[in-house]
């Protein structure tokens, strides 16, 4: 007697030109099955084959969810193509995947292994449904990133300038060409900056919320302005450690039995954008905000090293930027000295 099937998942493995992808099942009694498996281009034509060939494989009376990982921006096209089908989808923050597959029975990773992890955790978790990013949050996003870029190709002519000049006798032509790539880098860093400037001028709530994050010694408007476009305004992440995952800032630890204990180490698997635009903040924090200054001696003490430090006050200004945004509240210097003395009064 066939069972009922309680819920349909396509477990989707994205890579840049290609879509790995697995088809399961959950039914009556709680079992699950991995029961047809693919790969697509990763391209419109490659989309609709593969909405064509999920259709033909699951059982319409039951609703299909599409579960994928984000992966940079390489998943965004597929992602905008299933809602716009009509179809559900949801996205899941990078190292909730790796976390779950580390629970299963899979010796050797791949694309087919890793899109039928994504299928069975589909089927076992309740998800929520994806929602197209805000106009404004993604503008804010490419804008911080055109910058990112931008600042590094003028740090590389730079370096080569200097390089140049170093040399016994410099070339005149060269030195004089690459300064006007500095020149021009330059020029196109700013008109990014004034972009950014009248996005968040021209939207009052992203204002308020640049300015909440703003509130918090050491962040600045780009920081401010990069975090909120790499989370969509947060909209993905749900606490604090779902966030610290997203950017790549939870700790790791290596461990094997009970003889061989490697360093803790951070992931560095989530956003890249977020780990790097909170760096300076972190270290302009540690000088000028007691908390942070105070959070710094502590762990060099114990551990003495710096970088481990830094990146803790990485990690807490960005849980702070998540905690001010979700609150509407701005950052108060005073608030521990306040919970001190509601304690001590009588």
């Amino acid at each position: 007697m066939n069972q009922k099937t309680l819920k349909q998942v396509a477990g989707i493995d994205v890579a840049q030109d290609e879509l790995v992808v697995s088809l399961g099942r959950m039914y009556g009694d709680l079992s699950t099955e991995i029961y047809s498996h693919r790969v697509f281009a990763n391209t419109a034509k490659g989309f609709c084959e593969l909405a064509d060939w999920a259709n033909k494989q699951t059982d319409p009376a039951v609703g299909l969810q599409f579960v994928m990982e984000a992966t940079g921006v390489y998943h965004e096209s597929l992602a905008y193509f299933l809602a716009d089908s009509g179809y559900n989808l949801s996205i899941v923050v990078p190292n909730k995947i790796s976390n779950y597959m580390r629970t299963l029975a899979t010796k050797t990773i791949t694309d087919k292994t890793a899109s039928q992890a994504i299928a069975r955790f589909g089927m076992e978790r309740k998800l929520e449904n994806w929602k197209r990013p805000s106009k404004t949050f993604k503008q804010l996003r490419q804008l911080t990133r055109e910058r990112d870029q931008i600042v590094g190709l003028r740090t590389m002519a730079k370096n080569h300038l200097h390089a140049e000049q170093a040399e016994a006798e410099p070339n005149a032509g060269s030195v004089a060409r690459i300064k006007k790539q500095i020149l021009f880098f330059t020029k196109q860093e700013a008109e990014i900056r004034s972009a950014l400037q009248e996005l968040i001028k021209l939207n009052e709530e992203l204002k308020a919320a640049v300015k909440r994050s703003c509130s918090i010694p050491g962040v600045g408007v780009l920081t401010a302005a990069t975090v909120l476009g790499e989370t969509n305004g947060f909209d993905l992440i749900r606490n604090k450690k779902q966030l610290t995952s997203y950017a790549g800032l939870d700790v790791q630890e290596k461990q094997s039995g009970t003889s061989v204990k490697g360093k803790a180490r951070i992931s560095k698997k989530g956003n890249k954008y977020l780990r790097k635009c909170l760096h300076m903040p972190a270290l302009t924090s540690i000088r000028t905000d007691e908390r942070s200054k105070a959070i710094f001696v502590r762990i060099v003490s114990r551990h003495g090293i710096k970088m481990k430090a830094v990146v803790a006050i990485q990690r807490k200004l960005l849980e702070m930027i998540y905690t001010l945004h979700k609150q509407q509240t701005t950052y108060d210097p005073d608030y521990l000295k306040k919970i001190e003395s509601s304690y001590a009064a009588p």
